[in-house]
């Protein structure tokens, strides 16, 4: 039994997330029945993250026993000859048997875009967040730097979630936000995230930037836990997963 380590990397738009659901299409259905048909396997793919709905991943890695010995190199033209144009396989390598994508990560990296022209980029539809206001992307490099450390971050998590956590302690290790041009990026590490925790983080911050939060706020909810002192949740559109760290 073969153990292989996958990258893809995929345009999340048209999708309801990476985790297989009984009524929607979503990234591992298509991943598995793809690689289904090449191997004539049933295949179980284990992704190293459940993205949302209409989040994107730039770098995703996917681990998949088989049986089939169809080489590396072949595996990858075969999926890539089948897969939609908007999902592609990067590599495939042999894994150790007890390497798993998302229990053998040590940390991830999240890109959240933002596009800043007054006028919407229609080709950058569902792939950054509009937001044609000023952007003080200084100021909120320097509030991003409230979040690196290890913190109890229950109040930038979806309040479902939480309910199935043993505990909402994560460690940020960088957060930086960086203009270029109309666009801005804002990029977080950490050993783990939190459902939309990428998100509100970012809604927070884009709350500072309009005033309705502060600095002093961030502070406060990584002390409190309260959904409340923290900013929105805002779109998925923007929001990709830029590194997985092994």
């Amino acid at each position: 039994m073969r153990n292989l380590k996958i990258c893809i990397s995929y345009n999340g738009a048209a999708y309801h997330g990476w985790q297989r659901q009984n009524n929607n299409i979503t990234i591992q259905q298509v991943f598995e029945e793809c690689m289904g048909k090449i191997t004539g396997e049933k295949i179980t793919a284990h992704g190293c993250s459940r993205t949302d709905t209409g989040v994107h991943a730039k770098e995703f890695f996917v681990t998949v026993r088989t049986e089939n010995r169809i080489p590396c190199g072949g595996l990858v033209k075969a999926m890539n000859g089948l897969l939609p144009d908007d999902i592609a396989v990067h590599s495939c390598e042999e894994a150790d048997p007890d390497f798993h994508a998302r229990f053998s990560a040590k940390g991830k990296e999240y890109v959240y875009l933002v596009h800043t022209a007054k006028t919407r980029d229609v080709f950058a539809d569902k792939l950054a967040l509009h937001y044609p206001y000023p952007l003080d992307e200084k100021r909120l490099a320097k509030a991003a730097e409230l979040f690196v450390g290890t913190h109890d971050f229950a109040a930038f998590c979806k309040a479902e979630a939480k309910e199935h956590l043993a505990t909402t302690v994560r460690t940020v290790y960088s957060f930086g936000v960086e203009r270029e041009n109309d666009k801005v990026r804002f990029t977080v590490s950490g050993n783990g995230f939190l459902h939309n925790m990428v998100r509100i983080m970012v809604g927070t911050l884009i709350y500072i930037n309009e005033g309705k939060r502060s600095e002093e706020d961030i502070t406060r909810s990584l002390e409190t836990g309260a959904r409340s002192d923290a900013g929105i949740t805002i779109p998925p559109r923007g929001l990709y997963l830029n590194r997985v760290i092994y």
